[in-house]
């Protein structure tokens, strides 16, 4: 079972705390280009396992494309939040089970407490172009996904092992 979500990649910059001197004033170097890129992730919590994909937007038809990918590296159940690309024809033709947690709960997804790591680490510099963005955080999933231990510390939390297993329990029970 992996929590899936999606976090949007800009060059629209942000600034990031920086310590100096007390009367010394700090200027950061921000972009502002209106340009955008998508990083679906779903997270396994429980394993460490993680897996990704890119689109230019949040549409159905581009998410569905992605989730059919993770359904051939044996996703079977996927927890998202209920994004309107989540819903629609293009969804209906997916093979991954959906499992749909409540609207505008980020504290229940998983995925976000990966984006906050990711934010953190390419967040703050002047990258140029969507593409230098993106290579910088396709580096960082890369230095991620062979450490599942990292990963089950961002993103396997109590609750949701304890659910996993109460859910297969009950599963065994009933069939």
């Amino acid at each position: 079972m992996s929590w899936g979500d999606e976090m949007r990649v800009g060059l629209m910059g942000q600034g990031r705390r920086a310590w100096a001197l007390r009367g010394v004033k700090v200027v950061q170097k921000v972009e502002y280009k209106r340009e955008w890129a998508y990083l679906n992730l779903a997270v396994n919590g429980l394993t460490g396992q993680l897996h990704w994909g890119w689109t230019e937007h949040m549409k159905g038809a581009a998410i569905a494309a992605i989730v059919q990918h993770w359904a051939e590296k044996e996703v079977d159940v996927i927890v998202w939040d209920r994004a309107r690309g989540h819903r629609g024809s293009a969804s209906q033709e997916i093979t991954v089970k959906r499992i749909e947690q409540p609207a505008y709960s980020p504290e229940l997804n998983p995925a976000e407490r990966v984006f906050e790591y990711l934010r953190s680490t390419v967040e703050g510099a002047v990258y140029g172009t969507i593409a230098a963005k993106r290579a910088a955080v396709e580096a960082e999933l890369r230095e991620l996904a062979p450490a599942p231990d990292k990963v089950r510390s961002l993103a396997g939390w109590d609750w949701i092992r304890q659910s996993v297993a109460g859910l297969w329990q009950a599963n065994t029970v009933f069939q």
